[in-house]
């Protein structure tokens, strides 16, 4: 599988409709990114954020058989679908085995 740094820029973050979007979708968009992590597509994943601690967007080390898939995958988010992402850099990607960590403790309701 081919592995991908992959960007997902959100609109407008001052925007308070887009911050709204993004709260409300965000156990959808967690559930549907828990899926793709216990099949093995994405590595590790998270928020990127503004200067002010503000979420401005994501970003995720993944991996795919193929580019079609990455942007299959991006097309279905709930936050794609509802325009909080709005601009997707995709860039190939090796992660080093030097720096392979074990999995984080993650929390499930």
């Amino acid at each position: 599988m081919q592995q991908y740094l992959v960007i997902m820029r959100m609109g407008d973050t001052r925007d308070p409709e887009i911050q709204r979007k993004r709260a409300e979708l965000r156990d959808a968009h967690l559930k549907r990114a828990a899926d793709f992590r216990d099949r093995g597509h994405v590595i590790i994943g998270g928020a990127v954020l503004d200067a002010d601690g503000t979420p401005a967007g994501s970003a995720a080390i993944a991996r795919f058989e193929t580019r079609a898939e990455v942007d299959a995958w991006l097309k279905d988010d709930p936050w794609t679908k509802s325009g909080v992402w709005t601009d997707f850099e995709i860039i190939p990607f090796k992660v080093s085995e030097n720096y392979v960590v074990p999995p984080f403790p993650t929390k499930r309701p």
